[in-house]
């Protein structure tokens, strides 16, 4: 059986068993999975994580599910990347990206898929379904697809094209719902207590979100088995970040890291849809729900169920929040492209913009060793940056090819370095300093 003794309320700390439950029956708070710590450790050690397979179920003694599934994608154990471009653009001495683009289906959804199947698989559940923005709709079809079961996935009808033909190529069923993402999940809430589906993000919510941690676990296994000093993570329902700083914890109670964590945590929202960044700067008890207007669509979540959850990290981890525009996020994917090979979508262009801000305001440290999350391949969301690229013209004759050259104000014969000349910290950094509302 899996470690979880119980499903605890997160706001009254009533406990229930480990079923499909995800709200409490006295207050209504969100449940979250309460471990045996204690055994964990006395069955884990960084060997035996080490010789685990390259996926996140390396970890699953410390996740939610009796065992590593026979039928899963290969997820997980994504590459951290030294960012020594991009760092040297912000004035930060140790970055890394933690390029979660890599993943089967291309994003961070994927652990969080893999996890809450496994234990739909584990409970008895024959059919799996979601509320989703684009990625998670992506990643629920792709693992039901590979696991024989079949899939409902229930998306705004405004999101990406794109996001919607890679989930539909997977043969489930996609519900193009005429509404945000908030009314969404309105709507899967109520199909939740009518059929026999396991809604990951839903009634398995509790388990769903533990997949998240798995993050943590592997930027510490990749760094030499020790945390980093800050995280900067985007937020949509603020789940990701409040899993990657209980991750870090985790570590410590089962001994993997022998010092408690003092990881800072900073959160980057869309200016369009920043309802958590909003309650923190205004020191706000409750995050008062907006009406999303950003093209990071697969962060925007005007009510988000975890965004008070997300401040109290970053208040517990002296982080910080940035809220960033629209702009901001194209020059953030140009920009994390430009320096290192990796093409991002919108939400990622928010973090990247979020890193050079809170770096220009000195919030995030140069002597830090700092992870940037990249939760999204920039395919899913082409039309962002598509008026932003352009081409050189020309036909098929070298005199017209040089004649292009000229025009563009290129010199072929021009001394190139073998590295091409990274922009000063000053220069990138004035185009992130802009306040956001």
């Amino acid at each position: 059986m899996a470690d979880v003794k119980a499903l605890r309320c997160r706001e009254c700390g009533a406990e229930y068993d480990a079923g499909a439950l995800y709200a409490c029956e006295w207050c209504f708070g969100p449940l979250e999975c309460v471990y045996d710590y204690g055994h964990i450790a006395d069955r884990i050690d960084r060997a035996a994580i080490e010789r685990g397979p390259r996926s996140l179920w390396r970890y699953q003694a410390l996740l939610p599910v009796a065992g590593v599934p026979k039928s899963s994608l290969p997820t997980g154990f994504t590459p951290l990347v030294r960012a020594s471009r991009l760092g040297a653009e912000l004035g930060l001495r140790e970055l890394y990206i933690k390029d979660d683009t890599r993943n089967p289906t291309n994003s961070f959804k994927d652990r969080v898929t893999a996890v809450a199947l496994a234990k739909a698989i584990e409970l008895g559940f024959e059919t799996i379904a979601c509320a989703s923005t684009g990625n998670l709709a992506n990643a629920v079809a792709g693992h039901a697809a590979s696991a024989g079961l079949r899939s409902y996935v229930f998306v705004p009808a405004s999101i990406e094209q794109a996001k919607i033909t890679a989930t539909g190529v997977f043969g489930g069923t996609v519900v193009a719902v005429d509404g945000n993402y908030d009314d969404v999940n309105r709507l899967c809430a109520e199909v939740a207590g009518t059929h026999p589906w396991a809604f990951v993000n839903v009634n398995l919510r509790p388990y769903y979100a533990e997949g998240s941690k798995s993050l943590a676990f592997e930027t510490v296994e990749q760094l030499g088995w020790r945390a980093p000093d800050h995280c900067i993570v985007p937020v949509g329902s603020g789940s990701l970040l409040t899993k990657i700083k209980k991750g870090l914890d985790e570590l410590h109670k089962v001994w993997l890291l022998e010092e408690q964590p003092r990881t800072r945590i900073s959160g980057a929202q869309a200016s369009g849809c920043a309802p958590v960044a909003t309650a923190w700067a205004e020191d706000w008890e409750l995050v008062k729900p907006v009406k999303p207007d950003t093209i990071a669509k697969s962060i925007a979540i005007g009510d988000p169920a975890d965004g008070v959850y997300a401040i109290d990290v970053v208040k517990e981890t002296d982080g910080a929040f940035a809220a960033v525009s629209d702009d901001e996020t194209v020059e953030g994917i140009k920009l994390l492209a430009r320096t290192e090979g990796i093409f991002t979508e919108t939400a990622g262009g928010v973090t990247v913009a979020a890193l050079a801000k809170l770096a220009a305001e000195g919030v995030i440290r140069p002597d830090e060793c700092i992870v940037a999350y990249i939760t999204g391949h920039g395919l899913k969301t082409l039309d962002a940056v598509h008026s932003e690229i352009e081409t050189l013209k020309t036909t098929p004759r070298l005199e017209d090819f040089s004649a292009a050259l000229e025009r563009a104000g290129i010199d072929p014969h021009a001394e190139q370095s073998a590295r091409a000349p990274v922009m000063p910290f000053a220069s990138a950094a004035s185009r992130f300093t802009e306040s956001a509302d």
